[in-house]
């Protein structure tokens, strides 16, 4: 009898192990739809994130993306087959992949990041004791274009400036280091917004004004020699503290590096008082893709996301307010229009095409 129910036992537990392993009849998971684009190198990390895939995830979705710099994405995407969508940085190689696919719907600006001037805060100080930067009683900075555009003019020096005593790293030319302005958007921007500067503060709309431009541009763009295709290599050798003391990139770069704990130690985020925003475009060619921009845009969890990655959300505007407010280190702005930041308006595509020629030094 006693091994009977032995027997008994046994069958009973054995039933219970079987019936655990034997599927749900319930329904199965969601099956997720395959997304496949382009991204400027900034967004690499947001997309590569465990909590973008997860949020991406619960609404159907696994985006696959490429990284690459924002002026070869469109060489990319008119080669490529298959691509949902693509997402650069900025505006005009939008309208140039849009051209290429042949599209004429508005694509959407889920967010976008202000170009800033990132420095250590001893070399942030000589400018401000030079009038090339400034500190308002918020402690935000602002890096003086008109200045900065005269030294470029009258070749200015670092030894050319006062307190630099005791830093033996600053020689040479003033200048900042950006991204080639052939293959990346902050690069491109950066012509642009050198490019209003010089044509009086107005955007450079014909060949006069590219030929206004085009001997500070080809300056600017010479003295740093060798230039990097994706914004995320200058930045790189910034933290490492290789190569120039002042680099021109998304203020995005910082500030995901703040709000996701990271240390920053003594950077300076300084604020161009005429500068170029970099409206990251996605430009959707299939449905999925208009399902991802329609997400990115307005799906609140993403938005949340987009913040901590150092992004201004179009659709939340108080969002990255909120989360840099108690930041102490670096300073970011709150509000451009209250730290008195001015955006410069980025020429036609034909046009920026044209100043990015002359800033390589291509003839005309």
């Amino acid at each position: 009898m006693r091994r009977a129910l032995g027997v008994l036992a046994a069958l009973v537990l054995l039933g219970g192990v079987i019936y655990a392993l034997v599927p749900d009849d319930g329904p199965n998971p969601k099956k997720l739809v395959a997304v496949t684009g382009l991204i400027g190198s900034e967004k690499r990390a947001f997309f590569e994130s465990p909590e973008v895939k997860a949020e991406l995830a619960k609404q159907g979705l696994e985006v696959h993306a490429d990284s690459t710099g924002s002026w070869t994405m469109s060489e990319q995407a008119k080669s490529s087959s298959g691509l949902d969508f693509a997402f650069p940085a900025s505006t005009a190689p939008a309208r140039e992949i849009q051209r290429n696919w042949g599209l004429q719907d508005s694509p959407l600006v889920p967010f976008y990041s202000p170009l800033v001037v990132v420095a250590h805060a001893p070399v942030a100080q000589i400018l401000k004791d030079n009038k090339l930067a400034a500190q308002d009683d918020s402690g935000v900075w602002t890096f003086k274009m008109d200045e900065y555009v005269n030294g470029l003019k009258a070749n200015l020096k670092w030894q050319d400036l006062a307190n630099t005593g005791g830093h033996g790293e600053l020689s040479g030319p003033v200048f900042v280091t950006t991204t080639d302005p052939e293959s990346s958007s902050s690069g491109a921007l950066y012509i642009a917004l050198l490019s209003y500067v010089l044509n009086g503060n107005l955007v450079v709309s014909d060949d006069a004004g590219v030929d206004t431009a085009r001997k500070v541009l080809h300056q600017a763009t010479a003295l740093q020699g060798g230039q990097k295709s994706s914004s995320d290599e200058p930045f790189r050798d910034f933290l490492a503290g290789v190569g120039n003391p002042l680099i021109f990139g998304y203020e995005s770069q910082v500030a995901a590096m703040a709000l996701q704990g990271q240390p920053t130690g003594d950077m300076v985020v300084m604020y161009p008082d005429t500068t170029a925003y970099s409206d990251h475009t996605i430009i959707a060619r299939t449905e999925s893709g208009r399902k991802l921009a329609d997400l990115l845009q307005n799906d609140e969890a993403l938005r949340a996301l987009e913040v901590r990655f150092g992004f201004r959300p179009q659709a939340s505007s108080g969002a990255f307010a909120d989360q840099v407010k108690n930041i102490k280190q670096p300073v970011f702005a709150q509000d451009l229009n209250v730290a008195k930041v001015k955006q410069a308006t980025v020429p036609s595509l034909d046009n920026l095409l044209k100043l990015t020629k002359a800033a390589k030094g291509s003839p005309k």
